[in-house]
This record gives structure tokens, C-alpha cells and sequence, in this order.
């Protein structure tokens, strides 16, 4: 099991459950170390066997997927992607602002879903382009400008790294745009998540859109 991603199911659609599971028991670079039919569970299996990753649903019973998302990103390391349809934006807001490190659509295709996990293992995040422009339109209408000044105390290189990462650029790419190493990039996304008080790269664009720090880059 070397260097292969822990990945837990949880789904409260059995057949569905059963899919995802399948998925991620046929690739070689994945290993499935449980699922779960209802959010409490989950949280119960992320203590006891610490997957590197959580496919999380929205809507399970005995604790939705929210709320199990909130105890796992508080309590553990592991990643969160959350599996959501159309009429779930409002939901993928909140599990965003929890912590969770993007979303797919249940209609994913299994390369799809595949590089998803791969993606939000790496520590990236993954956002469904069908409903990417909406979410951040609900960070922008919850805006919270008291949260910006957290933004005025970095350098102006720092603002830049930001601004890329807010672009969905890659470490290669941040390095090339601002001629860096690319192990410097890492040292000022260590040094960004510590200063922001953020978990990862998706909780930074969260904060950058909800105060507007993005939207003052354009003007």
C-alpha cells in the first residue's frame, strides 16, 4: 500500500456507493480503506482508518454530509471532495467554508472523478466548472471585508503568489509567471497558509473571493 492514496466512500445510495468503490479498488495508484452509508459513519471510519482522501456526499442520513465534512476537516488531514448535483450550490458553499477541498458532479466520468482525487490529494482544488461560477458568486454576496485585513499584512510578492493561486495556476506555472524556483513557491504557500490561517490552496481562494481580495486585483 505504499504511496498509494487512502481513499473512503461515503454514500448513502448503495448502488452508487458500490460504483465509487469499484472505482477506486481498480486503479493501482488508489486504495479503498472503507465506506460509509450515512455522514456519522463516515466520521467514525475517517478516525479509525485515516484516509489521504474522503468522497463525501451531500445527503445522508443520521448526519448529512456538511456537518461530517465540518468534524473531518477539523479533526483529521484528510482531503474532502464533495460529490453534489445542480441544486446543491448552497450546500457546496458551506462544505467549501469547512473545509472541504473542492467538488465534482455525480455524473462524473471515472477519469474524471480519478483526477479529482489525484487533485485534492496533491493538495489542489477541484472545482466543477459547471457550477464554479455560482459558487463564487455566493462568496462575493457573503463577503466578509473584516477578514481582508488579513490580506493588507502580506508582501507585495506574496499578494502576487495569492493572485496566481486565485488564477488555479500550478506551482510550475506560479514559478514561470513570477520567475521563481519552484521550491520557493512552496515556501511562500507554507508561509501564506500560516500568515491567512488557512488549511490549503482552496481555503485561500475561499478567503480571497469572500473579501474581496480578488475582485480588488481586477480593478
Amino acid at each position: 500500500m505504499s504511496g498509494r492514496i487512502r481513499v473512503l466512500v461515503a454514500e448513502d445510495d448503495d448502488l452508487l456507493r458500490g460504483s465509487l468503490c469499484e472505482l477506486v479498488t481498480a486503479d493501482a495508484g488508489l486504495v479503498l480503506v472503507g465506506e460509509a452509508g450515512d455522514g456519522a459513519a463516515a466520521v467514525a471510519a475517517v478516525r479509525r482508518l485515516r484516509p489521504d482522501v474522503v468522497l463525501m456526499d451531500i445527503r445522508m442520513p443520521v448526519l448529512d454530509g456538511l456537518a461530517a465534512t465540518r468534524e473531518v476537516c477539523a479533526s483529521s488531514s484528510a482531503r474532502v471532495l464533495i460529490l453534489t448535483t445542480f441544486d446543491l450550490d448552497e450546500y457546496v458553499y458551506e462544505a467549501l467554508r469547512a473545509g472541504a477541498s473542492g467538488f465534482l458532479l455525480k455524473n462524473a466520468g471515472p477519469p474524471e472523478i480519478l483526477r479529482a482525487v489525484r487533485t485534492v490529494h496533491d493538495g489542489h482544488a477541484m472545482l466543477a466548472p459547471e457550477v464554479t461560477g455560482r459558487v463564487i458568486a455566493e462568496f462575493a454576496r457573503r463577503r466578509e471585508q473584516p477578514e481582508r485585513a488579513r490580506f493588507d499584512e502580506l508582501t507585495e510578492r506574496e499578494r502576487d503568489v495569492v493572485a496566481a493561486i486565485a488564477e488555479g495556476m500550478s506551482n510550475d506555472e506560479i514559478a514561470a509567471a513570477l520567475f521563481l524556483s519552484r521550491a520557493t513557491v512552496k515556501t511562500y504557500l507554507s508561509r501564506l497558509f500560516d500568515k491567512l490561517a488557512v488549511r490549503d490552496r482552496t481555503q485561500l481562494v475561499v478567503l480571497a473571493y469572500e473579501t474581496g481580495f480578488v475582485d480588488s486585483l481586477r480593478r
